[in-house]
């Protein structure tokens, strides 16, 4: 964390994954988190102090998203995939619940009564929501209907269970799972069956895959192996491996100063080209 005498400067950059250029976006003197894409690649989302905002992915300034009274966002959110609606996580008395709000704007509807709560994915098809929640002080993977309803729970350890995100074509739900003594990538069907790990070096610490709109890549944060949990201001790197390649194996494309709020939430542009992140700086 900052000392009394530092302030951190959050960097929103953009990184194209052929070349590895990175390109600045915006940058300001306090923090902000987890950009999203817009389905149109023209606009990202991102959190700062409780609030959503939008800003132009050529560059621009943030606007703030009306989100009612739902003004304790944290960085768990993200855009549907026709556009028109946002999920976000905000905290309450119970802790973060998910609600959805139009993309305009606009008024929050709950969706997860039970909390905490914190939303990571949409199915492809829109109708379902899935998302990392403690229940009987264990964190596992759940899904629920956009419409809210009963909620699904597809893993069931003690072990930590986090970050879950649809395929593109609706048939797997990555995740990560600290199930073997470290936290690594995994894989199962979107009924929480045929789960399988997907990284299994020992290096490192994996945590938040997001597979590219195209279904050829996976992106996610690693921190070193010697690192607890996902806190901020680690040197930290992402890394990136191509999927459905037998023996595939992840390469670093970025090494920055960041943690959570990086890419903990799908932050690919709809090209697959490029991904969205957020590197911070103690000044």
């Amino acid at each position: 964390m900052p000392t009394a005498d530092e302030k951190i400067e959050s960097i929103l950059e953009i990184l194209n994954i052929t070349t590895g250029e990175r390109t600045c976006v915006y940058r300001a003197m306090q923090k902000f988190e987890a950009p999203n894409w817009s389905p149109n690649g023209k606009t990202l989302i991102i959190n700062q102090g409780g609030l959503i905002y939008t800003l132009p992915a050529a560059g621009g300034e943030p606007q703030k998203l009306d989100t009612g009274n739902a003004t304790r966002c944290n960085n768990d959110h993200g855009l549907s995939p026709d556009g028109k609606w946002l999920a976000i996580s905000s905290s309450t008395d119970k802790g973060s619940q998910i609600y959805i709000v139009p993309a305009q704007g606009g008024m929050p509807r709950l969706i997860t009564p039970e909390a905490p709560s914190y939303w990571h994915g949409w199915s492809p098809d829109g109708n379902t929501l899935a998302y990392c929640a403690r229940r009987n002080n264990q964190y596992n993977i759940f899904t629920i209907p956009v419409t809210g309803g009963a909620e699904t729970q597809l893993t069931h350890t003690s072990s930590h269970n986090d970050g879950c995100d649809y395929s593109p074509d609706g048939q797997h739900i990555y995740w990560n799972a600290e199930r073997t003594g470290l936290m690594k990538i995994w894989c199962m069907k979107p009924d929480g069956s045929q789960q399988e790990q997907v990284t299994t070096d020992t290096d490192y610490a994996d945590w938040f895959p997001h597979p590219s709109p195209n279904g050829k890549w996976l992106v996610f944060l690693s921190y070193d192996k010697t690192v607890s949990g996902h806190p901020a201001n680690k040197n930290v790197c992402l890394r990136l491996m191509p999927l459905n390649q037998k023996d595939a194996k992840p390469k670093v494309v970025a090494t920055l100063f960041g943690g959570q709020g990086t890419i903990n939430v799908p932050s690919w542009s709809p090209d697959s080209t490029r991904v969205a992140f957020v590197s911070y700086r103690l000044v």
